[in-house]
């Protein structure tokens, strides 16, 4: 299944940090809706590590470079772009200047691809407002390197500085703080700068220029989105001080100054993006009851766990997603206690079996450390590194004697490692360092956790007791004789949490289909299908497919069309695939759609419907 790596410290970056790093950039780039591309320069301050280097090597990815020269004596510097791979893109390698100097400023004159895999350009009418364009940028794991040339691994970590040209009556934002107003540039344009001090992985340099508005939501926070979503985000995200509070009280200062939210539009591939000072959400989120606002919890622990301390290279991302799915259940037993940390935990498991149902799970790729030479991380992405990398951690603050000695552990380890990159052999030396005279610890089979494909090797005995009524309901439904008289009602679930009706659907989906009767009266009952609740819907949805109800499929279909989060879409799709009746609708629909769909999620359905990506 693997092949060869690209370099010997990533497989996935041609970069040879190791030789010559780069330690900060700064961005000069237009904005330009009417062409759909970023043009202007990359300033990379590149630091030689051994004295005999004559080349730097970067990642790049369908960039039209023109030109690079020397930044202090304006000489051009030769150039080579090595062959494009299929999804990592090619090696740029840059001689540098023949002097005596260790550090050197190389100015890179380029414009992006109309198709860059790290930008999305929506027109006026797929946005909300329907009157202005919009873009945004996603670039984790690997497509920085389409947005500017860079050395695109996680164990490079660089400053960096932005002035950016767009459209007068456009906002910018960026993972970095706002430098000043923005100033007049011409007649249209205005030039926005920004400021981000503090290093970090090239995946987490985020920008959006949209007709934006904000709402404050605390001391450092704004909510920025469309008009028509912006009071209800902040509404929805009400607590996000709180959340911030509460991660502090585990993990430390907060140090990146502001911590502001952006609602993107629905075409957004993940539930939400840890960038920076400006954490990207999707719209899936606003349920309208907050219910669902504990990804804001996810993405401020990435504050520390990802952002701070960062994984070496992709094969070790359960070091970002394992501690940060971590962290973000220890903020919800702070702010609605225990028990409610370990029924997340207990929906995060049964999300763990569906995903490695879906890999298979013999399969390498969810082994919690994975082999990645040949295979692209958007290859990789899975449930895998948080929920598996979740359910180690829970085990070893288990086998450490409770949260009461391991939050002292997690808050060490993040002072240790701040501001560096890590693989999982750092981690283990370090918690034998800390823990020295644990025995339990050191009985851990690391090999079994971290190399064993499947499932984890122990799973823990959580806190059920938010389970058992949705369990059950569950069992109601599924003793109930379709012919005899209806026992339910709506009161059925009045009482019950929004996570607990979620986990009601899902107990059902680890069951025998249910017939199409018992599912229009559970519909009837409930009226599911009118729920704005996005977990609850896409559970219900797959319920409903799963039961072969042919009706229901249109509304599958429209699902998958008005938002583009993976964690729904590539499922639905699968399960539609699945259904021989539906499939050729279902490719239809995608192949329809594609285009309005953020490179990384149409690139991932297209593989679940066994398609060209």
């Amino acid at each position: 299944m693997a092949g060869l790596g690209l370099s010997p410290g990533d497989p996935s970056s041609f970069a040879r940090p190791e030789e010559a790093a780069v330690s900060s950039v700064d961005l000069y780039l237009d904005v330009d809706f009417d062409h759909k591309v970023l043009s202007g320069r990359a300033d990379l301050t590149v630091d030689k590590k051994k004295d005999d280097v004559t080349h730097v090597i970067l990642d790049s990815k369908d960039l039209n470079i023109e030109r690079i020269i020397d930044h202090v004596s304006q000489q051009d510097l030769e150039f080579t772009v090595g062959e494009k791979t299929e999804t990592l893109g090619s090696k740029l390698e840059i001689k540098l200047p023949s002097t005596k100097e260790d550090r050197f400023i190389i100015s890179i004159f380029y414009e992006t691809d109309v198709n860059a895999s790290a930008l999305q350009w929506l027109p006026p009418e797929q946005t909300a407002g329907g009157k202005h364009p919009y873009l945004f940028s996603q670039c984790q794991a690997v497509h920085c390197r389409s947005m500017f040339p860079c050395q695109d691994t996680p164990s490079v970590k660089v400053t960096y500085n932005a002035e950016i040209t767009a459209p007068t009556e456009l906002t910018v934002l960026m993972s970095a703080r706002r430098v000043g107003a923005p100033t007049v540039a011409s007649a249209r344009l205005k030039l926005h700068k920004f400021e981000q001090p503090i290093p970090i992985p090239v995946y987490l340099v985020a920008i959006v220029v949209g007709f934006l508005e904000s709402r404050k939501l605390g001391p450092r926070s704004h909510v920025w989105s469309e008009v028509q979503d912006v009071d209800k985000a902040a509404y929805e995200f009400a607590e996000t001080e709180d959340m911030l509070s509460a991660a502090e009280s585990i993990c430390g200062e907060y140090i990146w100054g502001i911590y502001d939210l952006l609602v993107l539009p629905p075409s957004f591939p993940f539930g939400g993006m840890e960038n920076p000072c400006i954490t990207f959400v999707t719209p899936t989120v606003l349920a309208g009851d907050r219910s669902l606002a504990d990804v804001v919890a996810h993405e401020i622990s990435h504050s520390w766990t990802g952002n701070l301390v960062t994984n070496r290279n992709f094969e070790h991302f359960w070091l970002n997603e394992g501690f940060t799915v971590f962290l973000e259940r220890k903020i919800l037993a702070k702010l609605y206690g225990e028990k409610t940390r370990q029924f997340s935990a207990i929906g995060g498991l049964k999300d763990l079996k569906d995903a490695i149902a879906a890999i298979g799970e013999n399969s390498p790729l969810t082994c919690l450390v994975p082999d990645l030479k040949g295979i692209s991380p958007d290859d990789a992405f899975s449930r895998v590194p948080y929920e598996k990398g979740h359910t180690l951690l829970f085990h070893l603050e288990e086998l450490a004697g409770g949260p009461e000695v391991f939050d002292p552990f997690l808050k060490a380890y993040i002072n240790k490692f701040k501001y560096r990159s890590i693989d999982t052999d750092d981690f283990i030396k370090f918690l034998y360092e800390y823990f020295p005279n644990n025995s339990k610890l050191k009985e851990v089979d690391w090999k079994k956790w971290l190399f064993t494909p499947g499932m984890p090797p122990v799973i823990p005995k959580y806190d059920s007791s938010l389970e058992e009524v949705c369990t059950n309901l569950c069992n109601k439904w599924l003793d109930w004789d379709a012919e005899s008289t209806c026992p339910f009602s709506p009161e059925n679930i009045k009482g019950l949490s929004s996570s607990q009706v979620q986990e009601f659907l899902t107990q059902l989906l680890e069951k025998k289909p249910l017939s199409v009767t018992k599912l229009q009266v559970m519909e009837n009952t409930y009226k599911f299908s009118s729920v704005v609740n996005s977990e609850i819907r896409f559970r219900w949805l797959r319920l409903v497919i799963k039961g072969r109800w042919l009706e229901q499929v249109a509304h599958a279909l429209e699902f998958v069309v008005e938002q583009g989060r993976m964690k729904f879409v590539r499922p639905l799709y699968r399960d539609l695939y699945d259904w021989e009746e539906v499939r050729d609708r279902a490719i239809a629909v995608y192949e329809s759609n594609k285009s309005r769909m953020m490179y990384v999620a149409a690139y991932g359905v297209a593989k679940d419907l066994h398609l060209e990506p």
